[in-house]
């Protein structure tokens, strides 16, 4: 499918690391409108790139939600009475349940909705996208299957469709402990180590991939996920048992010492 053909123009609402994400690799298919307060005239803009008002980015034919959960319900509420009829609205957050129950709630019969979670950020797509994973939770419509069609075939995503609550409940655990171990790790780890193992540094590479998410994408994962605080807490205590264990946690005393060479 072509996507210009769908959608001749994207309205893009927030202009974030991953809204920069969004705009670098679509921005070469189809004209888009970006709006976000915090977006700076002397920003290098890709010439199918424009800024724009609320108004004109909420009348394109496909709007994308690049904002933090928290914002969601406001601009919501904003947006609602400017969409037209037919008009797809996308959201990316890292939970689906909020945001889903927000669109459902807020916006306008008339307008198809999709939940999404791209599975990959800045960090993890410097190679590119072919192969990166993509979460789609339809909401309202069939614009969506169409959406689908052009992110498998153009982007060459592995495309999983799921609900939003099913997305949540995996995601407690793919990122909830990804992001707590993360921090865990940075928190514990000296600046220097010279003798690593080849599982350590791969764990190390993985932290250093989520570390430097921003402050809302945390919160976002560890907090408004409805199925991470259940994770969260059986991870610790499956922690604590292990280090309570009797055989970890009383050292040998005097251990003999074993000449080297």
């Amino acid at each position: 499918m072509s996507l210009l053909t769908e959608f001749p123009r994207i309205g893009l609402i927030g202009f974030g690391a991953f809204g920069q994400l969004i705009a670098r690799h679509l921005s070469s298919f189809v004209p888009i409108l970006v709006h976000d307060p915090a977006l700076t005239c002397d920003r290098p803009q890709h010439p199918s790139l424009r800024p724009a008002t609320l108004a004109e980015t909420a009348a394109c034919p496909l709007v994308i939600l690049a904002v933090p959960v928290n914002a969601m319900e406001t601009l919501c509420r904003d947006i609602a009475p400017l969409l037209i009829p037919g008009t797809l609205v996308v959201d990316v957050g890292s939970v689906k349940v909020a945001p889903a129950r927000v669109m459902l709630r807020t916006l306008p019969k008339k307008v198809d909705l999709l939940g999404t979670h791209p599975l990959f950020g800045p960090e993890s797509t410097q190679d590119g996208l072919a192969g990166r994973k993509i979460a789609l939770c339809p909401l309202r419509g069939h614009r969506p299957l169409r959406l689908a069609a052009f992110l498998r075939r153009a982007l060459q995503l592995d495309v999983i469709w799921t609900t939003p609550e099913e997305h949540d409940r995996e995601l407690a655990t793919v990122q909830g402990l990804t992001h707590l171990i993360a921090q865990a790790l940075s928190q514990v780890t000296p600046e220097r180590l010279r003798m690593t193992t080849a599982s350590f540094d791969l764990m190390q590479q993985a932290s250093q991939m989520v570390i430097g998410d921003s402050r809302s994408v945390l919160e976002a994962i560890l907090r408004d996920n409805p199925f991470a605080a259940e994770v969260r807490t059986d991870f610790l205590r499956c922690a604590s048992d292990l280090s309570q264990s009797p055989s970890w946690s009383k050292p040998q005393k005097n251990p003999p010492i074993v000449a080297g060479f």
